[in-house]
């Protein structure tokens, strides 16, 4: 049997020994050998660092999110012939859709949020700029570039398609390249996956390398510019995270580990309501999706203690439903584990487990299988186990990693948050219950121990996720035992591949760095109204003045008339002049607004398509009837649109009085066309 190749240098490496063997967990046939002999661990990484960061590089974020989709999309066409092969890893088709599904999911979730949320440049700015003198010369403000070094993610085997898109997603689009090295028992499945990617065409050289096998001294080359994100136990990645050179280097390290999620079931939810069968259904389905085999899975299902007969019996009759067996035959519901070894690893935590409880369903030593054989494969039953003492340290310390959960008792609303809180810190947990006094304590009382919490009733169920789906717009990690580290997030996932600088510069200066004007740089007030400027002819600093214009008591009379806004500081002379903020009738904040807007428009159709949005408005001093007011409009950030024929310029509006105070300071959002040949 051939062993699986890396792909390292720009190039594919047999390894230059035999290897270990890797087995299909349905049949136990041999599929392939793994082994790294033979890299260069150190050259691996400097090939990363000198040719997929500066390739990716060039890119600009909108260029690197469009990637992501197109890749996304590339992927989607080979979803049957990865489905197929997940099929020996001993996923049913529903586990390989929520495995393969969700890692594409991933790269179109990011592409989405790098072309929605990020700039078209190469400069993120994290906040304002910060005034850092009275005269205006001198301020600061925040960037993040991207680490000039590789993220090396070390994944498990549970979710060998997920695991690696969902690392490289937000690596890509921060511009910085990848190797990643798999879990070697379903290894053959990320292999394919990193085959079809490279083939594309789409990545630059050097911004995905792939690692077959061990990691060998891959960690004793990593610089601090380098990243580790790490999927597996948490006694591995401590020991990794320990690792000298990493703790020297002061390595950005990323763990995500095991943990001993739970799902509490609220006073509330009593048989018969909608919620306590919602809890059951979540429950067997998290023991039996992946073979339960997910990080995030609900180990420990605490419910009220005059509840856990009902629970038990509940639970136990749909998991009496669930057909084990060959995941390609019909009907079967759960496929096996990973591995005989993982089916040992199992059945050694759950003799602890047993300990502390009783076996209410399944048995860990015989399963009835379909359509395979239960020794060859690495089949186990469901086990369910009740645990009438909640305070026994087993259900709270031990994980058994495949389709187990245990019930446990609560007395009270703080005694299940001591309880969810002694599992010493977890991916996801869930409150299972309409009583919005109930979840508002157990959400706030656990949160510190828990990286995501799902709130599930009847009025989320029909769109909720589902306790155990990590989505990329909000954070898959959490603290103590589940490593302390976060992943995806959205644009948080991305700042994580980034240094964030604080650059203290002159306004001038930091508009040339950030490619965004900052007050105080220069204006440029051209004879061509900055309006009738297609994107390409526009530039930073572009600014158009308008006024002087009186602001008169008819004005406001009319708008306020106009719009019922009869606030009783633009029509009661008296009860404005008691207000402590104003010296007399004072212009509704929108009049001055909508003024400006009059000031600076140029009113023929031209490039300027569509105001959107005002962002940041600020009104600053009170303008009153006789006041004349100036707007000053200025280009302030332009972002052309990748295969999209406009672009979108946001503008600093800045509108004071006759004695030169701002009144208003606000961003106006347009869309502006490019040139009639510059489209497509």
């Amino acid at each position: 049997m051939a062993a699986l190749r890396s792909y390292v240098n720009g190039d594919w490496h047999v390894p230059s020994e035999e290897g270990a063997p890797l087995h299909d967990a349905v049949t136990g046939e041999e599929v392939a050998r793994v082994s790294s002999a033979g890299i260069d661990m150190a050259r691996v990484l400097d090939h990363g660092r000198r040719r997929g960061g500066p390739a990716l590089g060039e890119l600009t974020f909108h260029q690197r999110a469009a990637l992501l989709k197109s890749l996304a999309s590339h992927l989607r066409e080979h979803r049957e012939e990865l489905y197929a092969l997940s099929a020996r890893t001993g996923a049913t088709l529903g586990d390989s859709k929520f495995d393969i599904d969700g890692g594409i999911g991933v790269l179109f979730g990011y592409s989405s949020k790098g072309r929605r949320e990020m700039p078209n440049s190469r400069v993120y700015l994290d906040g304002a700029v910060e005034p850092l003198g009275r005269g205006g010369t001198f301020a600061g403000q925040h960037i993040c570039t991207p680490l000039q070094g590789v993220a090396v993610q070390i994944n498990a085997f549970n979710f060998p398609v997920w695991g690696p898109l969902e690392k490289f997603a937000p690596a890509f689009l921060a511009g910085v390249p990848t190797l990643v090295k798999p879990a070697s028992q379903t290894a053959y499945l990320t292999h394919r996956l990193v085959e079809l990617m490279l083939g594309s065409g789409l990545l630059p050289e050097g911004s995905l390398q792939l690692i077959c096998g061990g990691v060998g001294d891959l960690l004793d080359h990593l610089t601090d510019q380098d990243l580790v994100s790490f999927t597996g136990s948490a006694s591995t990645g401590q020991r990794l995270r320990a690792h000298p050179n990493v703790a020297a280097r002061s390595v950005r390290f990323n763990v995500e580990a095991d943990s001993l999620n739970c799902s509490i079931l609220g006073p509330d939810a009593t048989p018969g309501t909608g919620e306590f069968d919602l809890f059951v259904k979540q429950l067997v389905s998290e023991m039996t999706v992946k073979a339960g085999q997910k990080c995030t899975a609900i180990r420990r299902a605490l419910v009220p203690a005059e509840r856990v007969d009902d629970v038990v019996q509940a639970a136990s009759a749909r998991l009496a439903k669930v057909v084990v067996g060959n995941p390609k035959s019909s009907g079967v519901r759960m496929g096996a584990l990973a591995s005989l070894e993982q089916r040992e690893e199992v059945r050694r935590s759950l003799k602890a487990l047993l300990a502390a409880g009783t076996l209410v369903h399944g048995d860990p030593e015989r399963v009835e299988v379909v359509d395979a054989d239960a020794e060859r494969g690495a089949f186990l039953s469901p086990i369910l186990v009740r645990c009438d003492d909640p305070d026994r340290a087993e259900p709270h310390e031990v994980e058994a990693f495949g389709p187990v959960s245990t019930i446990l008792p609560y007395e009270s609303t703080e005694h299940a948050v001591d309880l969810a809180r002694r599992g010493g810190g977890s991916l996801a947990g869930s409150v299972v219950s309409a009583d919005t006094g109930f979840t508002r304590d157990v959400v706030l009382g656990t949160a510190s121990r828990h990286g995501r919490l799902l709130v599930l009733n009847g009025r989320d169920a029909e769109e909720s996720t589902g306790h155990g789906s990590p989505l990329p717009n909000l954070v898959h990690g959490g603290p103590g035992r589940a490593g302390g580290g976060e992943e995806m997030g959205g644009v948080r996932g991305v700042l994580h591949h980034m240094q964030r600088t604080a650059v203290q510069a002159d306004p001038e200066t930091l508009t040339a760095i950030t490619g965004q004007w900052v007050p105080g740089s220069p204006r440029t007030e051209t004879e061509v109204h900055p309006f009738r400027k297609h994107l390409e002819d526009l530039r930073i600093g572009d600014t158009v003045v308008g006024g002087p214009r009186a602001v008169t008591m008819a004005d406001v009379e009319h708008f306020a008339e106009f719009t019922g806004d009869t606030f009783y500081a633009h029509t009661d002379r008296e009860a404005a002049a008691a207000n402590p903020f104003f010296e007399g009738i004072v212009a509704h904040g929108y009049l001055v607004v909508s003024l400006a807007a009059g000031l600076f428009v140029d009113p023929e159709p031209g490039p300027v398509l569509a105001n959107y949005g005002l962002e940041n408005l600020r009104f600053l001093t009170p303008t009153y009837p006789g006041d004349e007011i100036t707007v000053t409009l200025t280009a302030k950030q332009i972002t052309p649109r990748t295969n999209a024929e406009h672009g979108e310029v946001r503008w600093d509006a800045d509108v004071t009085n006759q004695d030169g105070e701002s009144v208003a300071k606000y961003d106006v959002l347009t869309l502006v066309a490019k040139r009639p040949e510059e489209r497509g």
